[in-house]
């Protein structure tokens, strides 16, 4: 009785986690806004420099400083090029908040597991479901009918770019963790913050903020992209991966509701209705992906 109380604890402190990351993921978009810092450049810079203080502080924590040089370590290449596509993400995301709404970016990267699940089919060879071809589909329609919107509203197609380019990037991230799945997220998210960091460097008109913009940046950076991230890995072991998808939807509901809320930010009609099918298809692919998993898998004879 004592291990399965145990085990239930353990199971309900990793959903407690995990739903947290997916709140503290939601608020970045609604912080960026309040930022008066006009160089998205800038933004990034500050950002991605306090998370990737933030992550290699948490792992100095976790796992002293002789266990974060093992993790560094270990990463090899395929650990950097998540760190790369991390560091892209990253900067993207600010980017493209900067360019369109925040509803539509979050509602882009909604489609990244179905993304995933189409690039694995290329690359890996995993087999797709007919619910997943549908989801799929119905993915490709919403994000027409929410580009439609914004197009006609006289939206940037840079931003538009860029928001569609995460969860392509996320995809392949995906499948490259599936097939080398030793991978750690951490000291991966950890140097492409830092990567991200020294490239926005680069391109920055300046650097020089004021105390309260560098207090939103420093939220924006530590508490909204590190303590996420930390809140995710550390809770994500605790449960079923496809648990840790459906809860991590929250993002994406609660981000556009920060916004109407905070800075009066209505998405149009036709985003509303894009955005909800692209969130049905995800729903349905999270269900149906989770229902296959918890199948028992049958046994030889003996």
């Amino acid at each position: 009785m004592a291990d399965i109380s145990s085990s239930a604890q353990r199971s309900w402190l990793g959903i407690a986690l995990v739903a947290g990351s997916a709140v503290a993921w939601s608020y970045g978009g609604a912080i960026q806004r309040f930022i008066g810092v006009e160089d998205g450049w800038t933004i990034v810079f500050w950002r991605c420099l306090f998370a990737g203080l933030f992550l290699l502080a948490f792992m100095l924590i976790r796992d002293r400083i002789d266990g974060t040089i093992r993790l560094f370590r270990a990463m090899g290449w395929p650990g950097f090029c998540i760190a790369v596509g991390f560091a892209l993400v990253s900067t993207f995301f600010v980017l493209a908040v900067t360019m369109t709404p925040v509803a539509n970016v979050v509602l882009f990267m909604a489609s990244i597991p179905l993304f995933a699940a189409l690039l694995a089919r290329v690359v890996l060879g995993e087999p797709i479901t007919p619910v997943t071809w549908g989801a799929i589909g119905a993915v490709i329609l919403g994000v027409g009918i929410m580009v439609s919107s914004s197009i006609g509203e006289g939206g940037s197609i840079l931003g538009l770019a860029l928001a569609a380019a995460i969860p392509a990037i996320f995809a392949c991230m995906t499948v490259l963790t599936r097939r080398y799945p030793g991978i750690r997220m951490t000291p991966a998210a950890c140097g492409g913050s830092f990567i991200a960091c020294a490239i926005a460097a680069s391109q920055a008109g300046a650097f020089a903020v004021g105390f309260q913009d560098l207090t939103l940046l420093f939220c924006f950076g530590a508490l909204n992209l590190g303590l996420g991230m930390a809140l995710y890995v550390t809770g994500a072991r605790m449960i079923p991966s496809a648990l840790a998808a459906l809860l991590g939807t929250a993002e994406m509901i609660l981000a556009p509701v920060w916004m109407v809320l905070l800075h009066n930010e209505i998405p149009s009609g036709r985003t509303i209705i894009g955005g909800a099918l692209v969130m049905a298809a995800l729903f349905t692919y999270l269900i149906s992906h989770a229902r296959q998993a918890s199948r028992p898998v049958p046994t030889a004879a003996a």
